[in-house]
């Protein structure tokens, strides 16, 4: 059971801490050239394809992995503290930093009808939210790596013990 619990716990916290740093280094980098309006609605739009539950799983399940890892682990003190340290490091930084910074922008864009702004709203705006975004995105990037190589060094001190 340990052994499953710590193989999902891993495949589900590599492809989130994949997918943030993927995300850094290839879409934030293709965005930065296109004009602001085309910028806005591909944001609409990926911020409405990414509510998936391939999403979802990854998302939610790195989180509920993490925590159900760190409970089976709680023989092994040194192995415990640190998988609910990379839980409690994805759970601020990667969960909390999402739904209160990433979330609430997506949001504002969602109801922003871009057809109707003005050249220098539209302008405006990008720089308020990519600026934001971005800001937000590289913080749950780290957090995630940070949980991921917690995550990782548990793992070794779990296999030396």
């Amino acid at each position: 059971m340990k052994t499953v619990v710590l193989f999902i716990t891993v495949v589900l916290n590599a492809l989130s801490v994949g997918f943030f740093f993927a995300w850094s280094f290839s879409v934030i980098l293709g965005t930065k050239k296109v004009a602001n309006i085309t910028y806005l609605e591909t944001m609409q739009s990926i911020n409405k394809e990414i509510l998936n539950p391939v999403f979802f799983i990854v998302f939610f399940g790195s989180l509920i992995a993490l925590i159900l890892n760190a409970y089976l682990q709680y023989s092994h003190k040194t192995v415990f503290y640190l998988v609910l340290a990379s839980a409690i490091v994805y759970l601020v930084g990667t969960f909390g930093i999402t739904a209160f910074g990433n979330v609430p922008l997506n949001n504002q864009l969602e109801v922003l009808n871009i057809n109707q702004l003005s050249v220098l709203e539209l302008k405006d705006f990008r720089i308020y939210y990519e600026n934001s975004w971005n800001q937000y995105h590289n913080l749950r990037t780290m957090s995630s790596m940070i949980s991921f190589i917690l995550l990782l060094i548990s793992i070794i001190i779990q296999k030396s013990i």
